[in-house]
């Protein structure tokens, strides 16, 4: 007789062999290792069943949604483990009611963009490079769309700035693509280039294209906490659903604008927004449609154009 194996060695093959096919996992990684501890702790004999799911989505007694997302992690590790045990269950789907839930994002206006640019050149720094730094990772967010996760991980051999392209390497869902930038764009970051490389002439064997005052990587944990200084700085307040204004409301804002001119200009949307899905790294066009926020000028082109559909025009 097979002695039972702690559910914590097959949480981690099942990372490992995921991680293999280019999913990073980090937070279902963290939250299934949590739960195959909880089982372990409460003596684990090798039956996988849906009441032990169910007990460690409610430990703690957390809000329903995270019951369900803990049970929507735990159910996918169960589909892979019922290759090898025939015996493990699948626990059901909507035990604890849905498991997404779309707060309403701060959509940014033009005056708010242009008044945290100023604000972020404005930083105290020695060298002069930390405002032009961070000036211009916000400008490149609100111009692109990108996740901040791409934009800090950029090399400097990922911005061609003589063609005006950003080359992105495994980002989300280990994807990679070129984003080309506007004109306007580029000579930003060149003008950044400019600045960066006379401050920092050798960032300690860093080859980033963002770098911190000290010439070191910039991590994502800085740029939030510069971000929400210069936000209660600014004295915004949110309109969306979340507690405040939030650096990704601005992949919100991009695709939100990028519609919105495209309707004016009279593209068809249909098809343009496959493009976009693509420029934003979205895997699917409905990822995109999820950006989407009925923002007023949006829905005054719809009522126009609904009005000339039932006029039949």
């Amino acid at each position: 007789m097979s002695a039972i194996r702690p559910l914590v060695v097959e949480v981690q093959e099942y990372l490992s062999d995921r991680r293999r096919l280019g999913f990073s996992l980090a937070r279902e990684g963290t939250q299934l290792l949590a739960f195959a501890r909880f089982a372990d702790a409460r003596g684990f004999d090798g039956r996988l069943d849906e009441d032990l799911a169910i007990a460690w989505a409610q430990h703690g007694q957390p809000h329903r949604l995270t019951s369900a997302r803990r049970l929507d992690t735990v159910r996918r590790f169960c589909r892979y483990r019922l290759q090898f045990d025939p015996q493990t269950e699948i626990p059901a789907v909507g035990l604890f009611g849905p498991s997404t839930r779309r707060l309403t994002p701060h959509i940014y206006e033009r005056h708010e963009i242009d008044a945290l640019l100023s604000a972020a050149t404005r930083l105290p720094c020695p060298k002069g490079v930390r405002g032009a730094t961070y000036a211009t990772l916000f400008g490149l967010l609100a111009a692109t769309g990108l996740r901040l996760s791409e934009a800090l991980s950029l090399r400097r051999g990922d911005v061609d700035l003589s063609e005006g392209l950003l080359t992105l390497k495994k980002t989300k869902f280990a994807r990679s693509r070129v984003v080309p930038l506007h004109p306007s764009t580029t000579q930003a970051l060149m003008d950044y280039v400019n600045i960066r490389d006379r401050a920092i002439p050798a960032p300690h064997h860093v080859d980033m294209f963002f770098l911190a005052s000290h010439g070191k990587k910039l991590d994502s944990r800085t740029v939030e906490y510069t971000f929400d200084k210069l936000r209660k700085q600014l004295g915004w307040r949110a309109r969306g659903h979340h507690p405040a204004p939030r650096l990704h409301d601005m992949r919100h804002t991009f695709i939100c604008l990028r519609l919105l001119t495209w309707y004016r200009e009279g593209i068809n949307v249909n098809t343009a927004i496959l493009s976009l899905s693509t420029y934003v790294g979205h895997s699917q066009v409905t990822d995109t449609y999820w950006y989407l926020t009925g923002v007023p000028e949006l829905m005054t082109i719809a009522a126009q154009r609904f009005e000339r559909f039932t006029a039949g025009g």
